[in-house]
């Protein structure tokens, strides 16, 4: 049971992950009143920036896109409720790795290939300072394979080993069945500006690995609001129904579900099918559905 107020804190690799991972969830526990600390682990210098207008700001000509991305990333966590937002070692102390066989791999503060006891006993202080009861980052694949997602998941598997106020750690994930109905359901849309996904092409996991489900219905507008805050790295387009989506540097359509999944990789799970703190505390949680 909860003997404290409850915490949570999110540990994500890039400015944005936040918002297209957990935005809904974060906004949602922030609007009942739960402390939400972000730890974000680079300034994702290595992005490939989607406005022509923006370009110059890429690693490959000025190299300012991370501190471009500092702003943007503040305007998300506004937009979220994130209350407390910290970088991994500092601001700037680790640098996006970019995707695999890249130069940036090699780049001397790539967090991918940085100093990993450092990087767990940063995450640790945080941790030790913040006390959080459930933690968030990914699975061991980090979703989609990147260097940075999967360094971000072993860091927190690390830390979380050693802080024993955490109750629950949680990888977030994509539902297969929600992601293929909202990808049929803008096949029916006009005006689509981008193309949808081929079957395989997005990341998901079947629905029987999913341990929760969070309810983000209310907290859309602010999830959006978040997203369009990453104009760099996300697109986001609303059709004349209603129907959400947003598309990345690649021009891939993804839909906006109406529930974020995850899968609970550590701590007990009897009353957690649509709370993250279900069952922590003697009294119904105020962000449980009800």
């Amino acid at each position: 049971m909860l003997t404290a107020p409850p915490r949570l804190l999110l540990v994500h690799a890039h400015p944005d992950d936040e918002s297209l991972c957990t935005g809904g969830t974060i906004a949602r526990y922030a609007a009942a009143g739960v402390q939400v600390t972000l730890v974000t682990c680079t300034l994702g210098e290595e992005g490939e920036i989607i406005p022509e207008t923006l370009a110059q700001l890429a690693a490959t000509a000025a190299d300012q896109l991370g501190g471009y991305r500092v702003g943007e990333l503040r305007a998300a966590c506004a937009a979220l409720g994130v209350s407390d937002h910290r970088y991994l070692g500092g601001m700037g102390r680790w640098r996006d790795s970019g995707m695999v066989d890249t130069e940036a791999n090699a780049h001397p503060r790539a967090f991918a290939s940085g100093d990993f006891e450092a990087q767990v006993d940063d995450l640790v202080a945080i941790l030790q300072d913040v006390r959080p009861q459930v933690v968030v980052t990914y699975g061991p694949d980090g979703g989609y394979g990147h260097p940075d997602h999967v360094r971000a998941h072993e860091i927190t598997a690390a830390a979380v080993a050693r802080v024993p106020e955490v109750v629950r750690l949680y990888y977030t994930v994509a539902s297969r069945s929600a992601v293929e109905a909202g990808v049929v359901a803008l096949a029916d849309v006009d005006g689509l500006p981008w193309r949808l996904p081929e079957p395989g092409e997005l990341p998901v996991v079947d629905d029987t690995e999913i341990t929760t489900a969070v309810d983000i219905t209310d907290h859309v507008p602010a999830k959006l609001r978040a997203l369009r805050a990453h104009a760099t790295q996300v697109g986001v387009w609303q059709g004349q129904d209603g129907t959400h989506s947003y598309a990345l540097s690649n021009g891939i359509a993804q839909p906006v579900v109406e529930r974020e999944y995850f899968v609970l990789a550590r701590g007990d799970g009897d009353t957690i099918e649509s709370d993250v703190f279900g069952g922590l505390s003697p009294v119904e949680h105020a962000g449980a559905d009800r």
